[in-house]
């Protein structure tokens, strides 16, 4: 599990790792000089949709951000330190038992999707059954402490938000994971590479994955945030209130947008909640969808396990995220 950590951060090194050193340090300073320059742009235009747009993008990254930080501080601590053969352990030997149990242990990986894969591949190398690893993937991103509390955060007085996602992002996993353990096949994942060196430091391993963690994660985080603003402030209104209008529409619409987007998954509540024209459905949707099947997490599929794998996980994965937000949407909403 370590070589995939290891080999996940690997582009966000240069020449012993003085890229991804600087790498944080030269995204905190995009974000604060995002945030002066756009005071300043709204002081001195004066303009209501400048001022608009640079309030909703500062207050989503400015809200989001500490939760960023510390889900890649924990996840890179546990993809370091836990040991590899913990998980293997702690599952039941039945299949159809290990799936559900697997994606309640999703919840002590606190860390985006970036996380999930890596872990998920050496989890399938020590011998866990794929359906149970791939419930695994699917809901740590998803239904970790860290997103819930951020979830909780960006819908404050509506708890049945946080509830819903957590019901659907779980559903949604575990259903995938059981399909899979019926129909999936060994031959259908490719499983690359060898082992890390055991001598390997894991401080090493840990500054890797901070860095490259951070530097990535947050970028899409203000990728996110500037598309959010964008929508909320640059499109008309009633294209937006007409999408909006249509309830199934609207769900559709929010979940291309978590694909495209490609939010972190311990921010994108904060971004799902400024869509303030769409139904609560159509908000959950965009939480439970985007940690599933965003562009991303599909890239990095194929390149850890292959093209094969994709082209029949990721279309049903996105029919089950759609399905479990609007069934639970419709309940608890």
């Amino acid at each position: 599990m370590e070589r995939a950590a290891a080999d996940g951060h690997d582009h966000g090194r240069d020449g012993g790792g003085r890229l991804g050193l600087a790498g944080p340090v030269i995204l905190l300073g995009l974000l604060v000089a995002v945030a002066v320059a756009g005071r300043l742009t709204g002081d001195a235009l004066d303009g209501p949709r400048i001022g608009a747009f640079a309030t909703v993008f500062v207050s989503i990254v400015v809200q989001a951000l500490p939760f960023l930080v510390l889900g890649v501080l924990l996840s890179a601590a546990i993809v370091a330190f836990v040991p590899r053969e913990l998980a293997s352990r702690a599952l039941p030997r039945n299949r159809a038992l290990a799936v559900p149990v697997a994606g309640v242990a999703g919840m002590a990986l606190p860390g985006c999707e970036c996380a999930s894969v890596p872990v998920a591949n050496g989890l399938m190398r020590k011998g866990v059954a794929p359906a149970a690893a791939l419930t695994f993937l699917l809901a740590a991103p998803a239904v970790n402490p860290i997103v819930l509390a951020a979830t909780w955060v960006a819908f404050p007085g509506r708890p049945e938000m946080t509830l819903g996602r957590l019901v659907a992002s779980l559903g949604a996993a575990v259903a995938v994971g059981w399909l899979w353990t019926l129909l999936g096949r060994s031959e259908w994942i490719r499983l690359p590479g060898a082992h890390a060196d055991e001598d390997e430091s894991r401080w090493l391993v840990f500054r890797r994955g901070v860095s490259h963690d951070f530097l990535h994660a947050g970028g899409y985080l203000v990728v996110g945030g500037l598309l959010s603003a964008v929508i909320n402030v640059v499109l008309p209104p009633s294209w937006v209130d007409s999408l909006a209008e249509q309830a199934l529409i609207g769900v559709l619409v929010l979940a291309l947008l978590a694909i495209v987007m490609c939010i972190c998954s311990e921010a994108d509540a904060f971004v799902a909640a400024s869509f303030t024209q769409f139904s609560p459905t159509a908000q959950l949707a965009f939480m439970v969808v985007g940690p599933m099947v965003d562009l991303k997490l599909i890239a990095m599929q194929v390149g850890t396990f292959g093209r094969a794998f994709a082209v029949r996980f990721v279309p049903v994965v996105l029919v089950a995220a759609l399905l479990a937000s609007v069934l639970v949407g419709w309940a608890l909403l």
